[in-house]
């Protein structure tokens, strides 16, 4: 068989919408996706089996990274993620940068929230950086279901003008429209090799990990407008039973004790409604009984805590 293999770095603006193309194009859940800017805060390898025209086979790795965005001087946590953007980026045969196209419509006719101001503002700022790059990038105009279809094409010629993209590519990662098209794409611009991983691997991501975003997916999912986004899960054990079955236990830790009840929730009925969410999941994931148990602890300084960083490949002193 001829094969093609390779890495692209799917880069852009936090909710732009990169870890739903990720799953789009994989074809399963691999990263979490939540309403909350910044969800992703580390490097996950996705691996997605993609066809050519000619029927050839390609593995496309798919470096689902962080938002690049501005952070504050003082945030350890927010300039290791951009850093480990930047660095999925340099590591790739290919890029892809996403954007978020109805933000970025609005924003330019003057009627912009002010997350659409920063999400234009995150998006020069990826361009800034790609223009100093070599890599061969193309780009993904994401969430096309949202605006009016006269709106595009000019919208296109916008974005070609600066000659930072081989190629562009409509898209809504969320209905799937224009996916087709990227997938044949990634796949003729890798490189031909071996495969990298087997190729019924969905992710290289350790299952601690991947066991902590579920959790951290459906927190988000469920307290979003009233939990700040500086929380996190840990997976601090981890126990396969003799009955097939995994046990598996979690701290989720806030920065303040005012937030500690809104995550239990009255009575404990909040953290028991994420843990049956997260547990479906896991379950699903893992093909196996899971016995999941929560705890949360207040830490107000994890952000700065060297060991919060070593099991997602985050780099502390950046």
């Amino acid at each position: 068989m001829n094969t093609r293999s390779g890495f692209a770095a799917i880069v852009g603006a936090p909710n732009a919408g990169k870890s739903t193309l990720t799953n789009r194009l994989v074809g399963e859940k691999v990263s979490i996706v939540t309403h909350k800017v910044q969800t992703t805060r580390f490097q996950i390898r996705a691996i997605a089996m993609l066809q050519t025209s000619s029927g050839e086979t390609a593995q496309v790795v798919l470096v689902d990274t962080p938002g690049i965005f501005a952070p504050k001087e003082k945030d350890r946590l927010a300039r290791s993620m951009v850093h480990a953007a930047w660095t999925g980026v340099d590591d790739a045969n290919l890029i892809v940068h996403v954007v978020d196209a109805p933000a970025w419509l609005r924003q330019k006719a003057g009627e912009g929230s002010a997350q659409d101001r920063l999400s234009v503002e995150d998006t020069q700022r990826v361009q800034k950086g790609l223009s100093k790059r070599k890599s061969k990038a193309f780009l993904v105009l994401n969430k096309i279901d949202e605006i009016a279809h006269d709106q595009l094409l000019p919208l296109i010629a916008e974005m070609n003008e600066g000659g930072l993209y081989t190629e562009i590519f409509p898209v809504s990662a969320t209905n799937g429209d224009g996916v087709d098209a990227i997938s044949l794409a990634l796949a003729e611009a890798m490189p031909t090799g071996p495969y990298l991983y087997p190729p019924d691997q969905a992710a290289d991501i350790p299952s601690r990990l991947m066991a902590a975003e579920i959790t951290r997916e459906k927190l988000f999912l469920r307290l979003h407008d009233e939990l700040p986004y500086a929380s996190m899960v840990e997976t601090e054990n981890w126990e396969a039973k003799k009955d097939g079955s995994i046990k598996i236990e979690q701290v989720i830790y806030v920065r303040r004790d005012s937030q500690k009840p809104i995550v239990l929730g009255k009575g404990g009925k909040t953290i028991k409604a994420i843990g049956a969410a997260a547990r479906k999941e896991m379950i699903d994931w893992l093909g196996t009984k899971v016995h999941l148990f929560l705890f949360v602890k207040v830490r107000a300084n994890w952000k700065d805590d060297q060991a919060r960083y070593a099991g997602t490949g985050l780099e502390f002193d950046v």
